[in-house]
């Protein structure tokens, strides 16, 4: 068996970014999506883009613990080991603390948090035994500094980054890298039709990049976290 990667949100944006330099670089993916459509048109492009590729593509709204259970399920029977884990699924919702809509702070932390929670235990015993592995949890750099109308967005994207500080310091003895990615304005769905110069915000490739060297270090080495910003800074 080759090299393998779980992706989740990866047919669009940052997500689908990370997943084709995986793919460029001779890994099989298995990967989930909440559109069905999405992913059918992920798996014709790729026929023809990355033949020698293996693609799983799983329909998953991963801010139900059940569907996060059911993809975990779904990897654990097609494969024995991983040895990539992104966990980049997530959603914005704008609002304040004081006027959000109510919920907006359980919907939140579900998809943004405790998804990439419940998927990384349950694909651990496909790491840890192996003594290798690679979790990314995609952070923002609304881990590290709250702005207007970041509300429970914020939150949530704090509470990923310190899922990742604890969950690194239990694996570093166990073989099992991992590394917080904090990337700020990158174009994608959610920035669509935004007035803005095209240098203005990163392109997703360029956090895909990222990704890709920090894997490529040495079993000697890992990238606890990355903050990655546009040239211009912070809007």
């Amino acid at each position: 068996m080759g090299k393998t990667a779980v992706i989740t949100g990866a047919t669009k944006g940052l997500g689908r970014a990370i997943s084709e330099i995986f793919a460029d670089n001779g890994f099989d993916l298995c990967v989930c999506a909440r559109t069905e459509a999405d992913l059918d048109a992920m798996r014709n492009e790729w026929k023809e883009r990355f033949p020698a590729t293996i693609l799983h593509a799983f329909p998953a709204d991963l801010g139900k613990k059940s569907e996060v259970t059911e993809f975990a399920g779904f990897i654990r029977k097609t494969w024995e080991q991983v040895d990539v884990l992104v966990n980049n699924a997530g959603i914005y919702l704008p609002g304040g603390v004081s006027d959000e809509r109510e919920g907006s702070l359980e919907t939140l932390l579900e998809t943004n948090l405790y998804s990439a929670y419940h998927l990384t235990r349950a694909l651990l015993p496909l790491m840890v035994p192996h003594r290798r592995g690679h979790i990314f949890n995609m952070c923002s750099i609304a881990s590290i500094i709250a702005y207007p109308n970041g509300g429970s967005y914020s939150i949530s994207k704090f509470a990923l980054l310190g899922f990742s500080k604890c969950l690194r310091e239990e694996m570093k003895t166990k073989g099992v890298k991992v590394t917080a990615i904090l990337p700020g304005a990158t174009w994608s769905d959610s920035w669509h039709g935004a007035n803005f110069p095209a240098d203005r915000l990163m392109q997703a490739s360029d956090i895909a990049k990222a990704v890709w060297g920090c894997y490529n270090l040495s079993d000697a080495a890992v990238v606890e976290e990355l903050l990655i910003r546009p040239q211009l800074g912070d809007l």
